[in-house]
């Protein structure tokens, strides 16, 4: 069943890829072509990966609400974008100068692009896992509820607070209630393994989301450097077939080596600082904020095993 469903898969990804590319084909040759004349190959092949890639999108987005299919996750959604909006800013407003660096620009901005929209993603999302309110009033209420004895009021703060950490919190607190109310004869011991038990559960559920995407952070400034280091190589192959004419070199096929690979340094350097800090930034974050939730929730434990006794 798997292996059929995975073909089936595959099958609809050809489709989609197929009528991508004809359309694709025909608008580059019958619109775009008349519209904007282009004489570059580059230029022409860019433009219609462009079309190509809108045209993927539209065909996944309506599969999905249409059909109920959905082939392509998040991160295909946001580098096709990225893509989409590299190319219009290399085509239309990046300044001459930069555009001497060549079509490896392009990629550039991209991943310059998706390093952003990845900060962006994991700063909205480690504000969603702190929750609604502050954070230290919330744990200072839940541990005044719980040595007072009101473990509901404590599930209550939870369930208005949300966020990761309350998550967390709510879970344990409602294992002891549901342990208290059961009546089961349990010791003191078992009583606190059982919580500290669902804790951990919550926070293997937990820790995944805030560690969502660092990977592609780390990734992106990997390839940026890369690919920075192939538009470098590339520009000074071009420089130094320049010097190797007869005669004298060619002065502007020596300038246009040299400049398209200071542009692709400063372009993947610029990509690989921005997502090796935000990496560095963001893995601190989640660190210190799971520390929290685990001094928080040990915390918790603590106070409960006293009221057990």
């Amino acid at each position: 069943m798997k292996k059929k469903s995975t073909w089936m898969n595959f099958l609809i990804v050809a489709v989609k890829v197929v009528i991508a590319g004809v359309i694709a084909w025909l608008v580059e040759m019958s619109v775009l072509n008349n519209i904007f004349p282009k004489t570059d190959v580059i230029d022409q092949v860019l433009e219609a990966v462009s079309v190509f890639l809108v045209v993927f999108l539209i065909l996944t987005v309506l599969g999905h609400y249409l059909l109920g299919l959905w082939n392509t996750q998040f991160i295909f959604i946001v580098i096709t974008g990225a893509f989409l909006v590299s190319q219009i800013v290399f085509v239309y407003f990046l300044p001459d100068f930069l555009k001497a660096g060549g079509p490896l620009v392009v990629v550039l901005i991209m991943l310059t692009i998706l390093v952003v929209t990845f900060i962006i993603e994991r700063k909205l999302t480690i504000k969603k896992a702190e929750g609604r309110g502050s954070l230290t009033t919330f744990l200072r209420d839940v541990q005044k509820y719980v040595n007072d004895g009101d473990i509901d009021a404590a599930i209550k703060a939870c369930g208005v607070q949300r966020g990761s950490c309350a998550n967390v919190l709510r879970t344990g607190l409602e294992r002891y209630r549901i342990l208290h109310a059961s009546g089961d004869e349990l010791g003191e011991k078992e009583t606190m393994e059982e919580i500290q038990r669902a804790i951990e559960e919550a926070m293997m559920l937990e820790v995944p989301l805030l560690e969502r995407n660092l990977v592609s952070l780390s990734t992106i400034a990997s390839i940026a450097t890369m690919v920075g280091l192939l538009g470098t190589t590339i520009g000074m192959i071009r420089a130094f077939r320049a010097l190797a004419h007869a005669g004298a070199p060619d002065a502007i096929q020596l300038s246009i080596g040299i400049s398209e690979a200071l542009v692709n340094t400063a372009g993947g350097l610029l990509a690989a600082i921005c997502g090796i800090v935000a990496y560095n930034f963001f893995a601190t974050k989640v660190d210190n904020f799971t520390y929290m939730i685990d001094e928080a929730s040990y915390s918790i434990v603590q106070s409960l095993a006293v009221r057990k006794k």
